[in-house]
């Protein structure tokens, strides 16, 4: 399992549709990927979790991935949402 504490960039701004785009990366992965902030945890394969999640600028999230492309998948994540 790998685990990494990020701070979400404005991701409505580099991104035509980031809730759509960013399950798509999450979907790349075989790994399960989960997003965590305060007292919600979502699956981020899922559109629906995602939209109730709604990561927005300066949101502390924490990336959980677990599998046997974990640290890709983290890295990626990290990656779309940091804006990087």
């Amino acid at each position: 399992m790998s685990k990494k504490k990020i701070v979400v960039s404005n991701v409505s701004k580099e991104y035509d549709n980031p809730i759509a785009e960013l399950v798509q990366v999450a979907c790349q992965f075989d790994s399960r990927i989960i997003l965590e902030s305060e007292n919600r945890k979502i699956n981020a394969k899922s559109i629906m979790g995602i939209m109730a999640f709604n990561p927005s600028k300066g949101m502390t999230v924490n990336i959980v991935t677990e599998g046997n492309d974990e640290q890709e998948a983290l890295q990626a994540m990290e990656k779309f949402l940091v804006c990087e």
